[in-house]
């Protein structure tokens, strides 16, 4: 990929990097005590994310491919867009729709969510996960569910998968105009030749897109969006850009300070990658950083790690 140009530059990662322009809104709860409020001019300045496309601009010199996308909750509107239309490897972050089509069949009534999987019958996977140190055989589909939203749990994605087949899942994603993103398989520990090179592609465009439609009730349903963003906001990896918030990993969906979060992190040898939602007084974002590197060794993931929490510290200046 073309190396993400300076700061200054207007146009960094080969897209183009547009700023709202609308006047933030007001901030909640404005009459109690506490920080004023930038003036305008100050805000702009904090919008900028000078400080993420310096880091991201370091990764793609150092030959890593990476791509951003950071849209307004209300409206859509592009705030930072690099390299975004990309389609990369992304991991378990690909999972979300396989996490859609299960909500839309049970809100369907195809699946019944209380329905028992048995974990013998499923193809066994041990690269991450909690139902396979559990001593529980079987769970209701809507459990198993849980923990491949929450714990990024490959025996429980390999279980959903099982149940509602690859195809369903890629005929959701092109429902949903996905036309960069693709499940191509379940999870395994060892990925021979006759396998596909990798769980899951997507593009950051397309991942910031279906976030935003989840918290806006626009994704196949209102009842099946609430259910999926009720699923990932429990979600317990908040060690790349959500590390900026804050937030308690284990208990994060009623925050005391009233920060909207949710988000779905994917992990695999030399591939990182997160989307989600980012809200609070000042503004509402849904955003998706891709990385694909060389994992040499740990200060090479270490970078990659550096260039999300980086991102994670300017969306929050960006929303408060």
């Amino acid at each position: 990929m073309p190396p993400v140009p300076e700061p200054a530059t207007p146009e960094p990662l080969g897209g183009a990097v547009e700023s709202s322009r609308r006047d933030a809104p007001a901030l909640r709860g404005a009459g109690r005590k506490g920080p004023k409020r930038l003036p305008r001019r100050a805000a702009a300045g904090r919008r900028s994310f000078t400080a993420t496309l310096r880091a991201l601009d370091e990764l793609a010199a150092s030959g890593a491919r990476v791509s951003v996308r950071i849209d307004e909750l209300d409206g859509g509107a592009q705030v930072l867009g690099g390299d975004d239309f990309l389609t990369l490897p992304v991991g378990g972050l690909g999972v979300v729709p396989l996490l859609i089509e299960v909500a839309a069949s049970i809100e369907a009534g195809t699946i019944d969510a209380l329905e028992i999987i048995d974990r013998s019958t499923v193809h066994g996977a041990a690269v991450g996960g909690m139902w396979q140190h559990l001593k529980a055989p079987a769970l209701p589909i809507a459990d198993v569910a849980v923990l491949a939203a929450s714990a990024g749990d490959a025996l429980a994605v390999n279980a959903l998968l099982q149940r509602v087949g690859l195809q369903a899942v890629r005929a959701r994603s092109e429902q949903l105009g996905m036309r960069r993103t693709a499940l191509l398989d379940r999870f395994r520990d060892d990925r021979g030749p006759d396998d596909a090179p990798h769980v899951a592609l997507s593009t950051a465009r397309e991942m910031a897109e279906l976030f935003a439609g989840l918290v806006n009730s626009t994704v196949v349903s209102p009842g099946v969006s609430a259910q999926v963003a009720e699923w990932l906001s429990l979600n317990h990896d908040l060690s790349l850009v959500a590390s900026a918030t804050g937030l308690d990993p284990f208990a994060h969906e009623n925050d005391q300070h009233g920060l909207l979060f949710i988000n779905k992190t994917g992990r695999a040898a030399g591939v990182r990658a997160e989307a989600g939602v980012l809200g609070g007084p000042r503004a509402g974002v849904a955003y998706a950083l891709i990385v694909n590197f060389d994992d040499l060794s740990i200060s090479h993931r270490l970078r990659a790690h550096d260039a999300f929490r980086v991102l994670g510290v300017e969306l929050m200046e960006y929303v408060y």
